[in-house]
Protein backbone atom coordinates (compact mmCIF):
# COMPACT_ATOMS: atom_id res chain seq x y z
CA UNK A 1 0.00 0.00 0.00
CA UNK A 2 1.17 3.46 -1.05
CA UNK A 3 0.74 6.94 0.25
CA UNK A 4 -2.36 7.68 -1.85
CA UNK A 5 -4.22 4.52 0.40
CA UNK A 6 -6.39 3.39 -2.66
CA UNK A 7 -6.94 -0.02 -1.24
CA UNK A 8 -8.51 0.93 1.97
CA UNK A 9 -11.20 2.74 -0.02
CA UNK A 10 -14.65 1.32 -0.38
CA UNK A 11 -14.66 1.27 -4.18
CA UNK A 12 -14.08 -1.61 -6.81
CA UNK A 13 -11.49 -2.45 -9.11
CA UNK A 14 -14.05 -1.18 -12.11
CA UNK A 15 -14.98 2.04 -10.07
CA UNK A 16 -11.42 2.84 -9.92
CA UNK A 17 -11.00 2.82 -13.67
CA UNK A 18 -14.20 4.45 -13.76
CA UNK A 19 -12.99 7.78 -11.40
CA UNK A 20 -9.31 7.49 -13.29
CA UNK A 21 -10.79 7.63 -16.23
CA UNK A 22 -13.32 10.58 -15.25
CA UNK A 23 -10.00 12.50 -13.94
CA UNK A 24 -8.29 12.10 -16.60
CA UNK A 25 -10.41 13.19 -19.45
CA UNK A 26 -11.38 16.50 -17.31
CA UNK A 27 -7.41 17.47 -16.96
CA UNK A 28 -6.00 16.61 -20.17
CA UNK A 29 -7.58 19.24 -22.02
CA UNK A 30 -6.52 22.25 -18.91
CA UNK A 31 -3.13 21.27 -18.68
CA UNK A 32 -2.03 23.57 -20.94
CA UNK A 33 1.50 24.35 -19.37
CA UNK A 34 2.71 20.89 -20.03
CA UNK A 35 2.46 21.48 -23.47
CA UNK A 36 4.27 24.57 -23.75
CA UNK A 37 7.47 23.73 -21.77
CA UNK A 38 9.80 20.83 -20.60
CA UNK A 39 8.70 18.13 -18.50
CA UNK A 40 10.50 16.17 -16.31
CA UNK A 41 9.28 13.06 -14.17
CA UNK A 42 7.66 12.04 -12.60
CA UNK A 43 10.50 11.27 -9.42
CA UNK A 44 8.15 9.84 -7.07
CA UNK A 45 6.61 11.01 -4.18
CA UNK A 46 9.42 11.04 -1.90
CA UNK A 47 11.13 13.26 -4.55
CA UNK A 48 11.45 16.71 -2.23
CA UNK A 49 13.66 18.99 -3.85
CA UNK A 50 15.59 20.07 -7.40
CA UNK A 51 19.53 20.71 -7.25
CA UNK A 52 19.79 24.05 -9.56
CA UNK A 53 23.58 23.62 -9.66
CA UNK A 54 24.11 26.56 -7.76
CA UNK A 55 26.03 27.06 -4.52
CA UNK A 56 25.88 30.31 -1.28
CA UNK A 57 29.15 30.39 0.90
CA UNK A 58 28.22 29.80 4.12
CA UNK A 59 31.13 29.98 7.52
CA UNK A 60 33.01 26.79 7.88
CA UNK A 61 32.91 25.40 11.46
CA UNK A 62 36.80 25.23 11.32
CA UNK A 63 38.85 28.45 10.62
CA UNK A 64 41.09 28.05 7.15
CA UNK A 65 38.45 26.61 5.09
CA UNK A 66 35.65 27.30 2.48
CA UNK A 67 32.66 26.15 2.66
CA UNK A 68 29.55 26.32 0.71
CA UNK A 69 25.76 25.15 0.88
CA UNK A 70 24.38 23.71 -2.71
CA UNK A 71 21.25 25.24 -3.41
CA UNK A 72 18.33 22.93 -3.83
CA UNK A 73 14.22 24.40 -4.89
CA UNK A 74 11.64 22.16 -3.00
CA UNK A 75 8.43 20.42 -4.82
CA UNK A 76 5.51 21.87 -3.45
CA UNK A 77 2.51 19.90 -2.99
CA UNK A 78 -0.68 20.56 -4.76
CA UNK A 79 -4.04 18.78 -3.61
CA UNK A 80 -7.75 19.08 -4.60
CA UNK A 81 -10.60 17.51 -2.47
CA UNK A 82 -13.54 15.48 -4.09
CA UNK A 83 -16.68 13.15 -2.72
CA UNK A 84 -18.46 10.25 -4.55
CA UNK A 85 -21.35 9.15 -3.23
CA UNK A 86 -21.20 5.51 -1.92
CA UNK A 87 -24.67 5.18 -3.94
CA UNK A 88 -23.23 6.36 -7.37
CA UNK A 89 -20.16 3.69 -6.90
CA UNK A 90 -22.44 1.09 -6.48
CA UNK A 91 -24.63 1.72 -9.68
CA UNK A 92 -21.39 1.97 -11.14
CA UNK A 93 -20.40 -1.41 -10.27
CA UNK A 94 -24.61 -2.37 -11.96
CA UNK A 95 -23.55 -1.27 -15.07
CA UNK A 96 -24.99 2.06 -15.35
CA UNK A 97 -23.14 4.97 -17.04
CA UNK A 98 -24.78 8.14 -16.53
CA UNK A 99 -22.47 9.04 -13.19
CA UNK A 100 -22.56 11.88 -11.05
CA UNK A 101 -19.03 13.20 -10.89
CA UNK A 102 -19.40 16.80 -10.81
CA UNK A 103 -17.31 17.26 -7.72
CA UNK A 104 -14.57 14.90 -9.48
CA UNK A 105 -14.30 17.09 -12.47
CA UNK A 106 -14.38 20.50 -10.46
CA UNK A 107 -11.48 19.15 -8.70
CA UNK A 108 -9.77 18.40 -11.76
CA UNK A 109 -10.34 21.42 -13.42
CA UNK A 110 -9.02 23.68 -10.22
CA UNK A 111 -5.89 21.73 -9.64
CA UNK A 112 -4.98 21.66 -13.52
CA UNK A 113 -6.05 25.92 -13.32
CA UNK A 114 -3.81 26.73 -10.46
CA UNK A 115 -0.70 24.51 -12.23
CA UNK A 116 -1.24 27.01 -15.10
CA UNK A 117 -1.33 29.83 -13.16
CA UNK A 118 1.95 28.74 -11.12
CA UNK A 119 4.06 27.92 -14.27
CA UNK A 120 2.81 30.85 -16.36
CA UNK A 121 2.37 34.06 -13.40
CA UNK A 122 4.11 32.62 -10.25
CA UNK A 123 3.41 30.97 -7.18
CA UNK A 124 5.77 33.53 -4.17
CA UNK A 125 4.62 31.15 -1.64
CA UNK A 126 6.16 27.97 -3.26
CA UNK A 127 9.36 30.08 -4.43
CA UNK A 128 8.02 29.56 -8.57
CA UNK A 129 8.49 32.37 -10.74
CA UNK A 130 6.14 32.47 -13.62
CA UNK A 131 7.12 32.78 -17.43
CA UNK A 132 5.67 36.09 -17.71
CA UNK A 133 6.79 37.97 -14.24
CA UNK A 134 10.70 36.40 -15.30
CA UNK A 135 10.28 37.91 -18.63
CA UNK A 136 13.00 40.46 -19.48
CA UNK A 137 11.20 41.36 -22.66
CA UNK A 138 8.90 44.44 -22.68
CA UNK A 139 5.19 43.10 -22.97
CA UNK A 140 3.03 43.88 -25.76
CA UNK A 141 -0.23 45.36 -25.26
CA UNK A 142 -3.05 44.06 -27.35
CA UNK A 143 -6.03 45.45 -28.79
CA UNK A 144 -9.31 43.70 -27.63
CA UNK A 145 -9.99 43.51 -31.28
CA UNK A 146 -8.90 39.65 -31.75
CA UNK A 147 -8.47 40.19 -35.26
CA UNK A 148 -5.18 42.09 -34.53
CA UNK A 149 -3.58 39.29 -32.52
CA UNK A 150 -1.54 38.34 -35.69
CA UNK A 151 -0.08 41.55 -35.89
CA UNK A 152 0.76 41.64 -31.87
CA UNK A 153 1.67 37.89 -31.84
CA UNK A 154 4.31 38.92 -34.93
CA UNK A 155 5.64 41.50 -33.23
CA UNK A 156 6.23 39.13 -30.42
CA UNK A 157 7.80 36.59 -32.41
CA UNK A 158 10.00 39.29 -33.94
CA UNK A 159 11.34 40.74 -30.25
CA UNK A 160 12.16 37.07 -29.54
CA UNK A 161 13.98 36.51 -32.66
CA UNK A 162 16.14 39.83 -32.45
CA UNK A 163 16.91 38.53 -29.09
CA UNK A 164 18.50 35.14 -30.95
CA UNK A 165 15.25 32.83 -29.53
CA UNK A 166 15.00 30.90 -32.34
CA UNK A 167 11.20 28.71 -32.81
CA UNK A 168 9.07 27.07 -32.66
CA UNK A 169 6.81 29.19 -30.77
CA UNK A 170 3.77 28.39 -28.47
CA UNK A 171 0.78 30.72 -27.60
CA UNK A 172 -0.94 30.34 -24.54
CA UNK A 173 -4.29 31.68 -24.57
CA UNK A 174 -6.79 32.49 -21.50
CA UNK A 175 -10.14 31.05 -22.34
CA UNK A 176 -12.07 34.23 -23.25
CA UNK A 177 -9.02 35.29 -25.55
CA UNK A 178 -8.87 31.47 -27.15
CA UNK A 179 -12.36 31.83 -27.99
CA UNK A 180 -12.18 35.05 -29.20
CA UNK A 181 -9.40 33.83 -31.38
CA UNK A 182 -11.36 30.75 -32.64
CA UNK A 183 -14.23 33.05 -33.30
CA UNK A 184 -12.79 35.64 -35.30
CA UNK A 185 -11.40 35.75 -38.95
CA UNK A 186 -9.48 39.02 -40.73
CA UNK A 187 -10.58 40.81 -43.62
CA UNK A 188 -10.20 39.08 -46.99
CA UNK A 189 -11.68 35.65 -44.67
CA UNK A 190 -8.86 34.51 -43.43
CA UNK A 191 -9.40 32.59 -39.83
CA UNK A 192 -7.08 34.03 -36.76
CA UNK A 193 -6.29 30.67 -35.40
CA UNK A 194 -4.85 29.45 -38.57
CA UNK A 195 -2.43 32.68 -38.92
CA UNK A 196 -1.51 32.49 -35.81
CA UNK A 197 -0.30 29.00 -36.31
CA UNK A 198 1.29 30.23 -39.77
CA UNK A 199 3.03 33.07 -37.73
CA UNK A 200 3.98 30.52 -34.67
CA UNK A 201 4.75 27.05 -35.71
CA UNK A 202 3.38 25.51 -32.61
CA UNK A 203 0.19 25.02 -30.69
CA UNK A 204 -2.26 27.45 -29.86
CA UNK A 205 -3.17 26.38 -26.45
CA UNK A 206 -5.90 27.21 -24.45
CA UNK A 207 -4.41 27.84 -20.64
CA UNK A 208 -7.37 28.22 -17.50
CA UNK A 209 -5.63 30.22 -15.22
CA UNK A 210 -3.62 32.59 -18.04
CA UNK A 211 -4.09 36.18 -18.17
CA UNK A 212 -3.76 37.60 -21.66
CA UNK A 213 -1.44 35.51 -23.78
CA UNK A 214 2.19 34.39 -23.69
CA UNK A 215 4.06 33.68 -26.23
CA UNK A 216 7.53 31.32 -26.03
CA UNK A 217 9.73 29.48 -27.16
CA UNK A 218 9.44 25.62 -28.13
CA UNK A 219 13.47 25.44 -28.78
CA UNK A 220 13.60 23.07 -25.21
CA UNK A 221 15.79 24.13 -22.30
CA UNK A 222 14.42 27.56 -21.41
CA UNK A 223 11.40 26.58 -19.03
CA UNK A 224 11.58 23.26 -16.53
CA UNK A 225 8.57 21.60 -14.96
CA UNK A 226 9.92 18.78 -12.64
CA UNK A 227 7.16 16.30 -11.29
CA UNK A 228 7.63 14.36 -7.97
CA UNK A 229 4.22 12.56 -8.00
CA UNK A 230 2.48 12.93 -10.87
CA UNK A 231 -1.59 14.04 -10.72
CA UNK A 232 -2.94 10.71 -8.83
CA UNK A 233 -6.32 10.22 -7.17
CA UNK A 234 -5.75 9.48 -3.75
CA UNK A 235 -8.08 8.52 -0.48
CA UNK A 236 -8.43 10.22 2.15
CA UNK A 237 -11.96 8.33 4.16
CA UNK A 238 -15.61 7.50 4.12
CA UNK A 239 -19.00 7.62 5.53
CA UNK A 240 -21.87 5.96 5.14
CA UNK A 241 -22.60 7.85 2.65
CA UNK A 242 -19.97 9.30 0.76
CA UNK A 243 -15.80 8.41 -0.38
CA UNK A 244 -14.06 11.20 0.19
CA UNK A 245 -11.02 11.38 -2.57
CA UNK A 246 -8.93 14.07 -4.32
CA UNK A 247 -6.24 14.36 -6.78
CA UNK A 248 -2.75 15.67 -5.82
CA UNK A 249 0.50 16.30 -7.23
CA UNK A 250 4.38 17.63 -6.25
CA UNK A 251 6.35 19.71 -8.61
CA UNK A 252 8.65 22.74 -8.95
CA UNK A 253 9.04 25.07 -11.93
CA UNK A 254 12.04 27.17 -13.13
CA UNK A 255 12.93 29.46 -16.36
CA UNK A 256 16.22 29.04 -17.09
CA UNK A 257 16.23 31.14 -19.89
CA UNK A 258 14.05 34.47 -18.95
CA UNK A 259 14.28 36.48 -22.63
CA UNK A 260 12.84 33.36 -24.00
CA UNK A 261 9.21 34.51 -23.69
CA UNK A 262 6.87 38.12 -24.66
CA UNK A 263 4.00 38.23 -22.78
CA UNK A 264 0.84 39.87 -24.17
CA UNK A 265 -1.26 42.44 -21.42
Amino acid sequence: MNHLLRDAAPISDAAWKEIDREIRERLVPSLAARRLVDFAGPAGWDHAAVAIGRVAGIDAPVEGLEARLRRVVPLVELRAGFSVARAELRDLDRGAVDLDFDEADAAARRIAEAENVAVFHGWAAAGIVGVAEASEMEPIVAAENYAEYPKHVAKAVETLLSAGVSGPYGLALGPDAYTGVVETTEQGGLIVFDHLHQILGGPIVRAPGVRGAIVLSLRGGDFLFEAGEDLSVGYHSHDAESVYLYVEESFTFRVATPEAAVALQ
